[in-house]
């Protein structure tokens, strides 16, 4: 007899958003199961994403940085590790984050149930022909995304790879073509040139990320290309032929590139198409994501989504914070916030975090604004860790001084962000530029690229 279980709520998925969605429902006293379609928690982010291309390229970083210190270069072996060697460290981050999140469902008391969910109506799931069946008064749609793989590449090939069986790779491959010039295009391009590649990055657009500000953007081309990148912006992959030992990538404009393999980071896919959806009457976008209101609800009443399935921003710290909100929205719908203002971290070398208005965005608002500069060589910490690259930008209002835009690239970016982010978000007078000017930083620091940011930006208005 076929097994039926009854839960207040049922998370499909463990990565970010459905594990921040149950841990949150479950210290609220409700009954909670998450379901995952892997035998160890964690979700794509865990096994695919984030975690293992974040070690990855920490692991890079630390051997160019050993590479190029002088102190140590002496020391350096003449040959950088593989690809393989490298990924090992990776490996290990994720097994301890399996277990650290095994924990945390344990404590809490939350069932895991592995197996494919798919709906049979608006309360109930089957997880395979002979996996229990579910039953719950509220669902959580949180089954993240998977890389867009066009019917036009053949996957199979051996040296054809997306950003996640890129992690699969067994050699270190001496030319590699990027196919798409987004974030993980961009994070893929700087850990290959990291070990040594020449890299061809495929841009459909005139620059590199343009939702960043114009500095940044301009900061990131120029680094990707002194570390080995050629951006060729403003083409299209048009198709690939295929041979034992090299991919030849054809351009719409008629050139060819002939590599060692071939990474298609072009777009991501959400994972809902084994969900069984027409079931419930729900029906994904193109790209296969959920289309949800204020509150994380779909078209469905009683059911809810988050995380990469619906779409932007997809970024896991987003998700964990849509998974919670998506949860109060049954458990405490007073605290449930629509997230909208958050700090964006991209991990190329070096890494990127921004958070606000652009130069470009305020210009088109007509929104008098002056800007305070900080370079990292030009700190004390910068000049004793031998951190050259970076810079913190600071833009704000010309009369009232209110922090507008946060924009960081250099090492530790994605850290040093949040000072600002924390003085963006205050109330009345607090966020403003002064705040940074009447508070002791300790010394040396990163953190201090603020003071001197905002000292640069003061002098500009006064």
């Amino acid at each position: 007899m076929m097994q039926k279980l009854h839960y207040d709520i049922v998370v499909i998925g463990s990565g970010p958003a459905g594990e921040s969605a149950a841990m949150n429902a479950a210290k609220k006293g409700k009954r909670v199961a998450v379901v995952s379609d892997r035998e160890e928690v964690g979700g794509n982010c865990t096994h695919l994403g984030t975690i293992p291309s974040k070690a990855l390229r920490q692991s890079v970083k630390q051997v160019m940085q050993f590479s190029s210190n002088p102190l140590l270069k002496e020391f350096a072996t003449l040959r950088k590790p593989s690809f393989p060697q490298i990924m090992q460290h990776a490996n290990r981050v994720i097994h301890e984050q399996v277990h650290l999140r095994s924990a945390y469902y344990q404590k809490n008391g939350i069932d895991i149930i592995h197996g494919l969910a798919a709906f049979e109506d608006a309360h109930t799931v089957k997880l395979g022909n002979r996996g229990p069946v579910l039953t719950a008064d509220y669902f959580i749609i949180a089954t993240g995304s998977r890389p867009y793989r066009p019917d036009s590449v053949d996957f199979t090939h051996p040296r054809i790879f997306d950003s996640d069986t890129i992690l699969n790779l067994d050699h270190s491959p001496r030319k590699v073509t990027v196919i798409g010039a987004g974030v993980i295009g961009c994070e893929y391009a700087s850990i290959f040139a990291g070990l040594g590649a020449k890299v061809e990055l495929i841009n459909p657009a005139e620059t590199l990320l343009s939702f960043l500000d114009w500095e940044i953007s301009d900061a990131l081309s120029y680094h990707l290309r002194d570390a080995g990148v050629r951006s060729r912006h403003n083409e299209e992959y048009e198709k690939l032929e295929y041979f034992d030992t090299h991919i030849v990538t054809h351009l719409k404009s008629g050139k060819r590139i002939k590599s060692d393999i071939v990474l298609w980071a072009n777009g991501r896919t959400g994972n809902t198409d084994q969900l069984n959806l027409a079931a419930i009457g729900l029906e994904p976008n193109s790209r296969g994501q959920l289309e949800i209101d204020k509150t994380y609800r779909t078209a469905v009443e009683n059911i809810y989504a988050a995380g990469d399935v619906i779409g932007w921003p997809s970024l896991a710290s987003v998700s964990y914070d849509q998974g919670r909100s998506a949860s109060n929205a049954i458990v405490d719908p007073k605290a449930c916030v629509e997230i909208d203002r958050f700090a964006s971290g991209i991990y190329t070398i070096p890494e990127i975090s921004t958070l606000g208005k652009t130069e470009r965005e305020l210009t088109k608002e007509r929104v008098p604004y002056e800007v305070g500069k900080a370079f990292f060589k030009s700190t004390a910490r910068g000049l004793i860790t031998g951190e050259q690259v970076g810079m913190l930008k600071i833009i704000f209002h010309f009369e009232t001084l209110e922090v507008l835009g946060i924009h960081c690239f250099g090492d530790q970016a994605s850290e040093i962000v949040h000072i600002g982010q924390a003085i963006m978000l205050q109330e009345g007078k607090a966020n403003t530029l002064k705040y940074f000017l009447s508070t002791t930083f300790n010394y040396p620091t990163m953190a201090e690229a603020y003071r001197i940011a905002a000292q640069d930006g003061l002098n500009r208005v006064f």
